[in-house]
């Protein structure tokens, strides 16, 4: 059996008793290439989340629109009865095309049914925390979100959803949203070169949000890569350990959900929770950041 280790320490998500360590694990891996289709190898990824569990992972990270169905069915094979300190946040917003295309489900029929669609595919009577997905396909736009967080609000009364959160979101919309529900999470685009939401984390902190950046690990530049590559032979470790002790280290609310079909690559990932990077590297990592724009 792994060993649990402290991962990160923990965050308590605000207004609620929902407890998690700041080190998670995202299931959207989990799928077949593309995210479509059930994996490779079903035995291997429920290993996957098996291990994670077993090394003191307590919050997963997932969808419905991922496989479609398929890894929040594999979640529920792997764990299912889930122990009581797991957290299962899940995202609605939007569904997947024939053609593996992604594809805005906002509508209030189409959400009520992606809430159902969650519910019965991880084999839950309520939902922990579920995300509203609005935005591009990686950057927020500014539309109004009061219509599909409304409907999200009206489930929440409904009981089968204990608390709202939000993904690919402006902090106008943050502010909207906040109008309807108390808002317990924020998905972003984030990471050591993508830093477009710096300020945007410091306010969600100043209001104890948890901020959970999505692609914490790609789109980088050939330059920032050398870099990041840098700092980490200078450590000893490899640059997704870099990456990730960054992210532990910018903000105390920041939660982590690096996502992996490798037992291999998973280990690797929950170590960087103990990975404290000296202040000279995280000024150089610092320094790579593209341009604001």
């Amino acid at each position: 059996m792994p060993q649990q280790t402290d991962l990160a320490g923990s965050f308590t998500l605000p207004g609620t008793t929902l407890t998690v360590n700041r080190m998670g694990y995202g299931a959207m891996q989990l799928a077949g290439p593309q995210v479509w289709g059930p994996p490779r190898d079903v035995d291997a990824a429920i290993g996957v989340l098996r291990e994670a569990i077993e090394s003191g992972v307590n919050h997963i990270d997932t969808s419905d629109f991922y496989g479609p169905h398929v890894t929040n069915q594999l979640i529920k094979r792997a764990l299912h009865p889930y122990s009581k300190d797991l957290v299962i946040v899940t995202k609605v917003g939007a569904r997947r095309g024939a053609d593996k295309s992604w594809i805005p489900a906002l509508s209030r029929q189409e959400l009520i049914d992606a809430v159902h669609d969650n519910l019965q595919n991880l084999g839950l009577d309520r939902l922990d925390v579920v995300n509203l997905r609005v935005g591009g396909v990686m950057k927020p736009s500014e539309e109004s979100i009061e219509e599909p967080l409304t409907v999200l609000a009206e489930l929440q009364h409904q009981g089968l959803v204990r608390h709202l959160g939000l993904s690919n979101i402006t902090p106008r919309q943050l502010a909207e949203a906040q109008k309807i529900s108390q808002v317990v999470c924020v998905q972003n685009l984030y990471n050591v070169a993508q830093r477009d939401d710096d300020a945007f984390i410091d306010q969600l902190a100043m209001q104890n949000i948890a901020y959970v950046p999505f692609f914490p690990l790609g789109g980088f530049t050939p330059l920032q890569s050398t870099a990041l590559a840098a700092a980490a032979a200078s450590l000893s470790v490899t640059p997704i350990q870099v990456a990730l002790a960054w992210l532990l280290q910018r903000a105390p609310n920041i939660l982590l959900i690096p996502g992996t079909s490798s037992v291999e690559h998973l280990r690797e990932n929950l170590e960087a929770a103990r990975l404290q990077l000296p202040p000279e590297t995280i000024a150089e990592l610092d320094s790579i950041a593209g341009p604001k724009k």
